[in-house]
């Protein structure tokens, strides 16, 4: 039975009362959910409460302990900066998402039981994909297309090794699983997507960058986090991790280097920086999950303050891409100041939350006998800085004078960045709140001259290589170009998917209708069906997967880049054949 309420619950059924409200009231009812929210966690014994009998199992809405608590009191926390940041906003389903976003974090985050946590972990992807499609753009409605198809595959993965795991070993508890059997490895599979792991990473810089303004902020916050929350729950000392993460840390900054978008910049920022989280987990030690959940919480707070401070940029401007802008430090210096301590923070400069979260993770690493991946990890810290640290604030508000002339963002706005400032600053300050909260006991002292030194050597190394480029005149950023990633591998077998489906398969199927359907004499009563399917193809032939650049289609087909995309019914056909699969699955699991 339930004895108290589900920490998802206050989120998820407040969001639908929003459209009744109206004004002032509404913007208190909104800030109100999140106080009550964190009011509720807090008051909330720890172990496993909000216990649903259904079936033969018991469904645990609550499990509450040092690491659910960690991920919840943040998860918490932006969303009442975030929904802060968003009152300006009037269209009430873009809040109700948000709320049910934040409200799918906060349902990963205590589920006890892995069916809990595949619905949760759908309300996620499912609410996303809404803040995308808010922006009512083209690019914005495709972006979203893509976005689900990528996470529904994710949800596959983990439904099926959940109903696997459940076969092969008789419970639903959802804790340490280990990489033992075909179900561990597809539940990984699962969580890795949305992790971000390479190469399963391509959703999150097509995607985040076409969201709305106040959305991206919520983006930022809670998917990869849920995932980082869940790995560390289930696959701690998971070898595959550490490589797998330390690549995440690196590959990125190349992508941000020649990146001309902002928010792109910090999407691939922020795939570097899960990169450090993902190594931590497979490190496994006390000492490295306690960096994880530090930095994840430091993370959430300093990544959504960058998101905010351009998306300021973007709201007031309507401009995001660093050829357009440059010497808004002007007429925005507010907004330019709080991008600078993000900056400062996810670049780990002492005095900042960046350093005393990720100096902890690069310290587990460092005690273990590791030394490529501490190499590259230190590689990582000193190349976030080049492109987070000094590149987007550098070409949103101190480079050549754009001739932009505007005003600082409405007041919830800049009191939503200034709160997330202070945060980053008085965590740096003061670690003790935030490590007193961690999973396990602390002992630890970030400031000491080993570490202070060697952070501020790789920030100026950073430092350095900015410089350089700048003077050179030839800095990637000031091009503009669509950038090749992994979803390239995935754009030319799906063109050739479609061609098979628009060519043999609608020949296959006209031959059908005339030799066979008119020969018995029914052709006349039934739809045809060649007609039917040639229509929905040519319908949404301009919806696809994943973005790619306009020279593959040239390539290809000497199609726009706009038109290079798969058809929306391909949802449908990776429906029904995932469906068959898990029939096949089903009925094998029966003995």
């Amino acid at each position: 039975m339930i004895n108290s309420v589900p920490p998802a619950a206050i989120f998820i059924i407040g969001a639908f009362l929003i459209p009744f409200l109206r004004g002032r009231l509404k913007s208190a009812y909104m800030l109100l959910l999140p106080v009550l929210a964190l009011i509720n966690l807090l008051n909330m014994p720890k172990g496993k409460s909000c216990i649903i009998k259904f079936l033969d199992y018991n469904l645990i809405l609550a499990r509450v302990d040092n690491l659910s608590l960690v991920f919840g009191y943040i998860f918490v926390l932006i969303t009442l900066i975030a929904v802060l940041y968003a009152l300006h906003v009037k269209d009430d389903m873009q809040h109700m998402t948000a709320f049910c976003y934040a409200g799918g974090a906060l349902g990963v985050t205590f589920a006890g039981d892995l069916f809990s946590l595949f619905v949760f972990w759908e309300i996620l992807a499912l609410s996303s994909v809404l803040l995308i499609l808010a922006r009512k753009k083209e690019a914005s409605r495709a972006a979203a297309f893509r976005y689900f198809v990528w996470h529904f595959v994710g949800g596959v993965c983990l439904l099926g090794g959940i109903i696997l795991y459940v076969q092969n070993r008789g419970t639903i508890e959802f804790d340490y699983i280990g990489l033992t059997d075909l179900a561990s490895y597809l539940i990984l599979a699962g969580f890795c997507l949305n992790a971000v792991v390479f190469p399963l990473h391509a959703w999150l810089p097509d995607a985040y960058p076409k969201a709305t303004v106040t959305g991206a902020v919520f983006m930022s916050a809670l998917t990869t986090k849920s995932a980082v929350y869940v790995l560390a729950r289930t696959f701690p000392g998971a070898d595959i991790l550490i490589w797998a993460g330390a690549f995440m840390t690196c590959f990125p900054i190349f992508y941000a280097v020649i990146e001309n978008d902002m928010r792109g910049v910090l999407a691939y920022s922020l795939i570097n920086q899960v990169g450090f989280m993902v190594c931590g987990i497979g490190i496994g030690t006390p000492l490295a999950i306690n960096g994880v959940t530090a930095h994840a919480f430091c993370h959430i707070i300093y990544k959504a303050l960058l998101f905010m401070s351009v998306g300021s940029v973007l709201h007031m401007t309507g401009k995001i891409r660093a050829t357009d802008l440059g010497g808004l430090y002007k007429t925005m210096p507010f907004t330019a100041i709080c991008c600078i301590i993000g900056a400062a923070s996810i670049s780990g400069l002492p005095l900042t939350s960046g350093f005393i979260s990720k100096s902890m993770t690069l310290t587990a690493v460092g005690l273990q006998d590791l030394p490529i991946i501490w190499f590259m990890l230190y590689f990582a810290s000193a190349g976030v800085f080049h492109h987070a640290g000094i590149k987007v604030p550098y070409f949103t508000f101190f480079s050549d004078d754009s001739g932009i002339r505007t005003k600082e963002p409405p007041f919830n706005m800049c009191l939503a960045m200034g709160i997330a400032a202070f945060l980053c600053i008085f965590l740096g300050v003061y670690p003790k709140p935030l490590y007193d909260i961690l999973p396990y006991p602390v002992d630890y002292i970030p400031y000491t001259a080993f570490h202070v030194l060697g952070m501020l050597q790789l920030l100026m190394f950073g430092a350095l290589a900015f410089t350089l480029l700048i003077l050179s005149g030839y800095y990637p950023a000031e091009l503009r170009a669509v950038n090749l990633d992994t979803d390239w591998f995935v754009r030319l077998p799906g063109r050739a998917f479609v061609w098979f489906c628009k060519k043999p398969v609608i020949a296959l199927m006209n031959f059908f209708d005339r030799s066979v359907l008119k020969g018995v004499g029914v052709a006349r009563s039934l739809p045809a069906g060649s007609v039917a399917c040639e229509k929905g193809v040519d319908k949404f032939y301009h919806v696809g997967l994943t973005s790619a650049p306009a020279v593959i289609y040239n390539w290809v087909n000497r199609l726009r880049i706009e038109a290079g995309y798969l058809p929306r019914n391909l949802m449908y056909i990776l429906i029904s054949f995932f469906c068959f699969l898990f029939v096949i699955l089903l009925l094998g699991a029966i003995k």
